[in-house]
């Protein structure tokens, strides 16, 4: 490229009248000095160009495969203390073979109960066949954690109300749901448990008013209700607050 430019630039100097031929000069001498210093330009680039390192197609696989196995490896680590899913075969057939969520917190025993104490308690344990008055609130942590029991919004040590209420079961009766019954079954008085609880062992037939505990709200009878009776729904799973105040005998 550099020599046509200089035969190019040749004649079209020469062809000028005798009295511009000084004056052409100069420019004869930048053309050449241009081609010049393209010349060594383009020799520069085509040394760097045999000097630069050229990857293969393997060493290229080799690359990504190393990379992906650093990102994977990296999100392993990350997601090692989330919630993970387990699927239930006992809810296959039921609302669509939903699966629960299983928190690496809590304890789940062998019904499929998770529970977690947030205070322990030091007082009596009951039998069976013990009267039992508790404390409790209701979530539906399935859909949107909505309350169909909060009697008392704080939690942890907070419970308070000594004029209240309280909902009252004999234990063993089979009047509450399996999942209250077997949470209440191992505390002890003055104990605060939080429980987790898959359809399985809750409301049966999503039905409420078959076994307790039942909300004392409108309001809270048409969130629970809402969610156990709507076939769309997938997650069921609720989550009770339990408090053992006292044992009745």
């Amino acid at each position: 490229m550099s020599s046509s430019l200089c035969l190019q630039a040749l004649p079209h100097t020469l062809s000028r009248p005798p009295h511009n031929r000084g004056l052409d000069k100069p420019r004869l001498l930048l053309v050449q000095c241009t081609t010049r210093r393209c010349s060594c330009a383009c020799s520069w680039r085509l040394q760097q160009q045999e000097t630069e390192p050229r990857f293969d197609r393997r060493q290229l696989v080799h690359l990504v495969a190393g990379a992906t196995l650093l990102a994977s490896q990296s999100c392993r680590s990350a997601q090692a203390a989330e919630p993970r899913y387990e699927q239930m075969d006992a809810l296959k057939g039921k609302d669509y073979g939903k699966s629960r969520m299983k928190y690496p917190d809590y304890v789940m025993t062998d019904s499929g109960l998770q529970y977690q104490d947030l205070r322990p308690g030091s007082g009596e344990q009951p039998q069976s066949g013990s009267r039992c008055e508790v404390d409790w609130d209701g979530y539906t942590i399935g859909y949107y954690g909505r309350p169909f029991e909060a009697r008392n919004k704080p939690k942890g040590s907070s419970f308070t109300g000594d004029d209240k209420d309280f909902f009252k079961f004999t234990l063993g009766d089979h009047s509450v749901i399996p999942a209250f019954e077997e949470a209440v079954a191992g505390m002890k008085t003055g104990g605060i448990r939080r429980i987790v609880v898959p359809p399985e062992i809750g409301y049966p037939d999503n039905d409420f008013k078959k076994q307790g505990p039942v909300p004392t709200t409108f309001s809270g009878k048409r969130t629970l209700d809402f969610v156990l009776k709507n076939r769309g729904m997938i997650d069921k799973t609720l989550l009770f607050d339990i408090e053992l105040i006292k044992i009745l005998h």
